[in-house]
């Protein structure tokens, strides 16, 4: 089943029974580096929820949506946060790989192209014809041909320009391309940083344009899982804890960030933050079903719009993909919109 659901408290906090008086080392690898969405992991442990599961837990920032993959697979990381799309394709490629997801996060993917009004970029329809930077392992980029596909965008009219992650806001901001592909809370306020007008800036979100896929998930190395269920289950419930903590005071979510990143700006990154709780995280159907689990056919439509332009090597198994075997136990809490 994947529909076994991990409570939001947004306001009384889970309650998590130390496994032992030994703290048992978790390295955990992001897919980023330290902005305002990472504040869950950050609030877990300055608010003493990984040491009350009995973990300690050291974050490493990542290079990418692709980065915690091969990391996580090889074992040098037990457990990391990656894209589950990106997850499906290295499983298709690396048939047996022991890794697999077991909490989703970004309910609806942050999947966006973010372009500039006085470039020409006002909608999906401006793309074609324009220069489209985009970083080889963005996660946005991996998965651009999908909306490409459903939207019947002419994508030989378009000239891609491969960039790096720290010059693709720059290369937008100067002009030098008209759109990126990017995280929506983070190449918009990143552009908006660096003194592009707000009404001057587009943001296209995949799952507006009929894009199903999910976004990123908490994945693990399934050898390290199956050993260690009760260690997973932890980590999952201290995260659902910072996440609560970070829905309730995304100030204090941004101050945590900023501690681990002293050249963040924190209304910056709280504000990052807030829109990532906004568009992706607390959705309408992690509301109405709690925080953590999938929705089956929701999913089976995502891994049929990968077909579209992506060739299988092996008919795809849904469940090699995600299991909920490892969330806690508990009542779905329902969300009502602030």
């Amino acid at each position: 089943m994947f529909t076994r659901m991990l409570p939001l408290l947004a306001g009384a906090m889970l309650v998590a029974t130390p496994l032992a008086a030994q703290e048992t080392e978790i390295n955990f690898a992001l897919d980023w580096r330290f902005e305002g969405p990472s504040a869950p992991y950050f609030l877990a442990i300055d608010n003493g929820y990984f040491a009350d599961a009995g973990l300690a837990v050291e974050v490493t920032a990542g290079q990418g949506s692709l980065d915690a993959l091969p990391k996580v697979a090889s074992g040098a990381f037990p457990i990391g946060f990656a894209d589950i799309n990106s997850l499906i394709r290295f499983l298709d490629a690396n048939p047996g790989a022991p890794v697999t997801a077991v909490m989703m996060v970004y309910d609806v993917p942050p999947f966006s192209i973010v372009g500039r009004v006085s470039q020409g970029i006002s909608g999906i329809d401006d793309l074609e014809g324009s220069i489209l930077g985009a970083p080889p392992p963005d996660g946005a980029w991996a998965q651009f041909p999908i909306l490409a596909e459903i939207n019947d965008i002419d994508v030989s009219t378009i000239t891609v320009e491969p960039v790096g992650f720290p010059t693709r806001e720059p290369m937008l901001a100067e002009g030098a391309v008209d759109s990126v592909t990017g995280f929506n809370f983070s190449s918009y306020l990143s552009l908006a940083r660096l003194g592009i007008p707000e009404d001057d800036i587009t943001t296209i979100l995949f799952a507006d344009h009929g894009v199903e896929l999910y976004g990123n998930a908490i994945i693990v190395n399934t050898d390290f899982a199956a050993e260690n269920p009760e260690v997973v289950t932890a980590f999952l419930t201290a995260v659902a804890q910072g996440t609560a903590a970070a829905i309730a005071d995304p100030a204090a979510g941004a101050a945590a960030v900023i501690e681990r990143n002293p050249a963040g700006d924190a209304e910056l990154e709280q504000r990052r933050l807030e829109l990532a709780i906004e568009a992706n995280i607390l959705t309408p159907y992690v509301m109405e079903n709690g925080m953590g689990g999938i929705d089956p056919d929701r999913f089976a439509n995502a891994i049929e719009q990968l077909r579209l332009t992506y060739e299988f090597a092996a008919e795809p198994d849904a469940s090699l993909y995600f299991t909920d075997a490892y969330l806690p136990e508990g009542d779905v809490l329902m969300i009502a919109p602030q």
